[in-house]
């Protein structure tokens, strides 16, 4: 096995151990803080979540992108990123410390105020540990990656439930994820021999910034569009659709983004290292089924039982996020493709046409959201399934051109596990009204459900898929 494959195999490995740990646990206080807090809760924090995700963008500039990318980065390179992402961190922390008073009166919720004063910290912490990350991520060093980040996960995991079950409300969500950050810098400075300089370098920032500021602006329009629905839905309703909404978001994205970071966090410096535009098509494709042969059936499976699953998870209270979360299922079974598309512009340098692809999409996706919003809250959720589909073959078609896999050959390439699912789903459609008359117990109708899902599903990819099975066993010697 090449040193490349190892590597490639071996970060899989760890990053998924890494996002299995992390998110399972995660789920988990999810699932606690759901039945523990109130929908409205939920919503006050997602309101103010664009605001630290453009903080912690533009805190990065796209700087440590251009790092993990460099060929072979020297301690000038990593301490003039140090030095400039700590001090634009700086910089925005104050002016959304200055500008907390107007979001709260944006969304009229004084709350909002301190709350995001307080959160906006977390965006600072990180510019302390944002090159330490990069560094391990160049050098596919996942497995330590893992084993500060769990600790981490756990120590503000605990913090959270303790706080929201000792009656602190929205501050629990607020210091959990303040603790997480806190933990992991300090673990990250005590167990990581790198130290900055303290030394800036102009020829180096340029460099840096020269590739790094066209993904920040694509960056800062990506942030923008995930969340103006949560934005429209604030003003124009009210915190507990908000809360709704966000919940059935984070739901949908639970099970298919982790698998995608897994394999966007190995596949970048892995796709990076290979100079043969033929060799990286085929890598891309490989890597781009697989994920999909587990995406489509986790994803049409959650559509399938997502009033079961909201009940037996959180409770009645939360069944009205049900159909927002079904339509929005729809929409991450793209997610792989996108992900590894604009993962093959960065890698041959094409932030220029990453930008220009992000102006044009957001401003779909902004108009979509301004011309739904009159029509109510589900027609805005199903604008957001329509537009990310549409984001989806644009970016396909655009990367696709780089590397020779054009949008008609993926399309074919992925469109049998697609059909492969929805006739899983429908056969299992049929057979979950059947279980629906005969069981009431709502973990027993999970669970056979589920397991005759996957049977059924992998028993059609065995069948029609012979070509996926062959590059499985190849993996697995």
């Amino acid at each position: 096995m090449s040193s490349i494959k190892k590597q490639a195999v071996s970060g899989v490995i760890w990053t998924f151990l890494q996002q299995f740990s992390v998110q399972i646990i995660n789920f988990g206080v999810q699932i606690i803080l759901a039945r523990l807090l109130m929908p409205e809760d939920f919503g006050l924090i997602a309101m103010i979540t664009v605001f630290i995700s453009i903080g912690q963008t533009l805190m990065d500039s796209g700087m440590t992108s251009s790092i993990i990318r460099m060929k072979r980065p020297d301690q000038l390179d990593y301490s003039t990123v140090f030095v400039t992402n700590f001090i634009i961190s700086i910089g925005i922390y104050l002016l959304v410390f200055l500008s907390a008073p107007f979001v709260a009166q944006f969304y009229e919720q004084s709350l909002l105020k301190d709350l995001l004063r307080v959160f906006a910290l977390t965006f600072v912490i990180r510019a302390f540990v944002a090159v330490h990350v990069a560094k391990l991520t160049k050098e596919m060093n996942f497995k330590t990656q893992m084993k500060l980040q769990v600790p981490s996960t756990i120590v503000g995991a605990i913090v959270g439930v303790i706080m929201a079950y000792s009656g602190f409300g929205v501050w629990s969500l607020v210091w959990l994820n303040l603790t997480q950050t806190i933990v992991f810098t300090v673990q990250n400075w005590i167990f990581i021999p790198w130290r900055p300089s303290f030394v800036f370098n102009k020829r180096k920032f340029r460099y840096h910034f020269n590739f790094g500021y066209k993904l920040t602006l694509s960056g800062l329009l990506d942030t923008l569009y995930r969340n103006i629905y949560t934005i429209v839905i604030g003003k124009a309703f009210n915190p507990i659709l908000v809360g709704y909404f966000n919940q059935a978001e984070t739901m949908r994205l639970f099970p298919v983004q982790q698998l995608s970071s897994v394999m966007g966090k190995v596949t970048y410096p892995l796709f990076s290292n290979i100079d043969n535009d033929a060799s990286l098509k085929r890598v891309y494709k490989i890597s781009m089924k697989l994920q999909f042969l587990v995406v489509v059936p986790m994803m049409m499976l959650l559509i399938l039982v997502g009033h079961e699953l909201f009940l037996f998870l959180f409770g009645e209270k939360w069944l009205p996020a049900v159909s927002y979360f079904q339509i929005l299922s729809i929409a991450s079974i793209m997610i792989p493709l996108s992900a590894y598309n604009l993962n093959i512009l960065k890698v041959k340098g094409r932030s220029d046409i990453l930008l220009r692809l992000e102006i044009i999409k957001k401003t779909l996706g902004f108009l979509a959201v301004f011309l739904a919003v009159p029509f109510g809250m589900m027609t805005l959720v199903i604008s957001y399934l329509i537009v990310s589909i549409l984001n989806t073959f644009i970016n396909m078609i655009f990367s696709g051109r780089l590397i020779n896999y054009f949008l008609l050959e993926q399309i074919k390439d992925c469109g049998r596990i697609y059909i492969t699912g929805i006739l899983t789903f429908g056969i299992l459609y049929f057979f979950k009204n059947y279980i629906l008359n005969v069981i009431n117990n709502t973990f027993i109708i999970l669970s056979l459900i589920g397991i005759g899902f996957f049977v059924i599903y992998f028993i059609l990819i065995y069948l029609f898929e012979k070509e996926m099975i062959s590059v499985i066993k190849n993996i697995r010697k």
